[in-house]
């Protein structure tokens, strides 16, 4: 018999009823599955995409044989339905096959001795009856009956829901949200998906819809858009947008008109699923978690600053007692700091690089130690805590750390340190503020007891955060609160013509790019390509060779943009073929045409409060956007990768790998919080739009040791001259001074 490059498929589509025996092999991102089958006449395998089949279910299967030229005759399924045992044998059958947690084959053995065909009845809706077998107490009888149930009703969705590309993961958060109603629910209202905090877009739910049966009423739609025009500005920064600026996006995004868009808007008011705000004579719309989280904000620091804590005795004279015993003397913004940090309850601590916000900040803690004063420490990112711990010499967690962040329905993050629950502390220091938006702050303010010190650490010339809001900028901006800008950049720092050059760039001055003896280096480059080029070979080949570096540990190229020859995208793909082509010796999994490969350097790019990690012995829950490990295994068997963070080891489902970019090259947003040995950027043909001081800054403010620009010196006086803030509509600043009366501006 000829055979074909994959398969030849024999006479007949058929169907056929089998028993599944064991599952051989399958790809939990597609659902794609080999399955050992079993009918009445043969064994044989059956192949197709046959998500959420476990052993012991009776299947009905349509498709055809085909003949493999290395597995041999299979049956290729096309489409299949599950029979719901009858009989008491097929229940032990199901029950045997492991599929119901807690339940094995001498369990599911007393189980369906007792209750016959009743059993899956029982399961189901009386679970009291099963601790009426010896072994099994009502705790045990609950849990096995919340496993089935959740395992029929997980299939119930996968099955409907495989159709429109939803990952299993997804399916299962949709029955977190919805329960066993999820069919219902989304065959009503597919752009309820939307609200679920679980990835589905208004495109995919437009998808959706679009291929339903029944025409979903049209209303939903327009409520699902305009809602979608608030969050998708999320992810710009906006926290609120003025109405008059929602209607056009949304007339443009539904093919309305702006009569109905403006009554669809109101309804949302009506539901209290949109917040409208009249700020300075201009109305604005909310999300109501942006509304809170910004009228929290302000609410419980205005309340900071009225009830400081007490002072208790001078402070001068321990000042004096710290310089005297650490040999240090304080300039003036430094002892100003120091003194604020314990006579009020907020301060916050800006300045650049080579401005000592390190030893003032040590100067605090000296300080907050004498008077016996339970003091934590926290960053927004890991490396950022790391780097807090390094040079305190005293621990530092993130803040998500720091609040017991755990995984709660829908995706939403959730803190177990809150109001009810607060942190044991005094004072709480927190540095890269600028990188903190909104709900992450709320989130801290609500946890601190009454009378707990607040000191927050930040640059106010880097970007802001990635997260919508602009805590940082407001705070400072709203007068109200102390703040302590330090300016002066000390002798030794100046011999840095790192530090030099980053704030020549913030005073819209040319860095020095012909100096070449020390620590900030230009190499022109008269296109992208031959740019693109040295940034490689200087990664791979020229850093390492001249100063020893690592290049996954100690070197980190950041880009501007994630496109062209010098974005991430294609330098990420580059790099991989050098630094870690394949090899027999290295396992990898494909996943959306990216090949990730034991070795390779990964970052997370969104949180996941619910991926696995072991830190010595102490486990627990959660990676967050912007952390950066190496991936260590790959195992096609248990379907996960260890991949090794900073300061820990977290096992990462296939499912989640659309949660990760490979990180050898990273652009400047992503870069925020971090610190690198080296940084290596591209400035070649950058996009206009990102041609600005402040993305020029925060890269050049990345690297300790050094940092080496390549490409062409217009690029970089261009970003230098061009002073554009990242501009975002934010209400924090308004409802700052909202008690006051005073009319303050919301666009920034």
């Amino acid at each position: 018999m000829p055979q074909l490059d994959f398969e030849e498929r024999l006479p007949g589509d058929e169907t056929i009823t089998g028993f599944v025996d064991g599952v051989i092999y399958r790809n939990e991102e597609n659902g794609y599955s080999v399955l050992d089958m079993r009918s009445e006449d043969e064994l044989f395998t059956a192949v197709g995409s046959l998500a959420y089949v476990e052993p012991g279910e009776e299947l009905l299967l349509s498709g055809s044989w085909v003949q493999h030229p290395t597995f041999g005759r299979q049956f290729k399924v096309q489409s299949f339905t599950r029979k719901r045992p009858k009989t008491a044998a097929d229940m032990l059958r199901y029950l045997s096959g492991g599929t119901v947690k807690g339940v094995g084959p001498a369990t599911a053995q007393k189980i369906v001795e007792r209750f016959g065909e009743e059993t899956f009845s029982v399961i189901e809706n009386d679970p009291k009856l099963l601790s009426s077998i010896r072994g099994i107490s009502m705790e045990k009888a609950r849990a096995i009956s919340e496993s089935f149930r959740k395992q029929v009703a997980v299939r119930e969705i996968m099955i409907y829901l495989e159709r429109y590309g939803l990952t299993p993961t997804e399916c299962l958060n949709i029955y977190k949200a919805y329960g066993s109603n999820a069919v219902e629910r989304v065959t009503e209202n597919p752009y309820g998906l939307c609200n679920l905090n679980i990835g589905i877009s208004f495109a995919r739910a437009d998808e959706i819809a679009s291929t339903l049966e029944e025409t979903v009423n049209p209303v939903h739609r327009s409520r699902a858009g305009v809602l979608h025009v608030l969050s998708y500005n999320l992810s710009n920064g906006h926290t609120c947008l003025p109405r008059d600026r929602v209607i056009g996006p949304a007339c443009e995004l539904l093919s309305i008109g702006e009569e109905e868009v403006q009554s669809v808007i109101d309804d949302l008011i009506e539901d209290k699923a949109l917040v409208e705000k009249d700020l300075s004579g201009r109305a604005f719309l909310f999300l109501p978690s942006m509304y809170l989280a910004e009228k929290n904000i302000a609410e419980r620091m205005r309340v900071m600053l009225k009830f400081p804590p007490a002072q208790g005795r001078p402070v001068d004279a321990d000042i004096d007692q710290i310089e005297q015993e650490s040999g240090i003397q304080f300039e003036e913004k430094q002892r100003l700091a120091i003194l604020t940090a314990v006579k009020k309850g907020v301060l916050v601590l800006t300045g650049g690089p080579g401005t000592g916000k390190t030893t003032t900040l040590n100067g605090i803690l000296a300080l907050y130690e004498k008077r016996k004063l339970n003091v934590l420490l926290a960053a927004p990112t890991g490396r950022a805590a790391k780097r807090m711990s390094e040079v305190t010499g005293r621990e530092a967690k993130t803040l998500h750390r720091l609040l017991e962040v755990n995984f709660s329905e829908g995706g939403r993050q959730k803190f177990a340190r809150n109001m009810e629950h607060p942190l044991e502390a005094d004072a709480v220091i927190v540095d890269e503020l600028s990188m903190v938006d909104v709900q992450l702050f709320w989130g801290l303010l609500n946890a601190l007891p009454l009378g707990c010190r607040l000191i927050m650490v930040g640059d106010s010339d880097q970007l802001p955060p990635v997260g919508a809001g602009n805590v940082l900028h407001d705070i400072i901006q709203s007068e109200l609160f102390p703040v302590v800008a330090l300016t002066q950049v000390f002798r030794q720092a100046m011999e840095s013509l790192i530090v030099t050059n980053a704030h020549r760039i913030v005073r819209g001055e040319l860095p020095i790019l012909d100096e070449k003896a020390k620590d900030f280096f230009f190499l022109p480059r008269d296109n992208v390509i031959a740019a693109a080029s040295t940034v490689a070979d200087l990664y791979c080949k020229r850093l390492p060779k001249a100063y020893g570096y690592d290049p996954l540990s100690d070197i980190q190229i950041i880009c501007p943009s994630r496109k062209g020859e010098t974005g991430t995208v294609n330098l990420n793909r580059a790099l991989q073929q050098i630094m870690n082509p394949p090899s027999a010796q290295k396992e990898e999994i494909t996943q959306g045409g990216r090949v990730f490969r034991e070795g390779d350097k990964v970052m997370q790019i969104k949180n996941n409060y619910d991926i696995l990690w072991v830190r010595g012995r102490e486990s627990g829950e959660g990676v967050y956007n912007g952390d950066i490990g190496v991936i260590q295994t790959v195992n096609a068997n248990t379907k996960l990768l260890k991949i090794q963070f900073d300061d820990k080891s977290a096992l990462y489902p296939f499912d989640n790998l659309n949660e990760l970019e490979h990180a050898y090259a990273i652009t400047v947003h992503k870069s925020q919080g971090c610190e690198f040995d080296a940084v290596v950027m591209p400035v070649s043909a950058v996009v206009q739009q990102l041609c600005y001081r402040n993305l020029l800054y925060t890269a050049v403010t990345r690297a300790k040791q050094r940092i080496i620009l390549v490409g062409s010196r217009q690029t970089v006086q261009m970003m230098t001259e061009n002073d554009r803030q990242t501009k975002r509509y934010s209400a924090l600043q308004y409802f700052l001074k909202e008690e006051e009366g005073e009319n303050t501006s919301v666009f920034h």
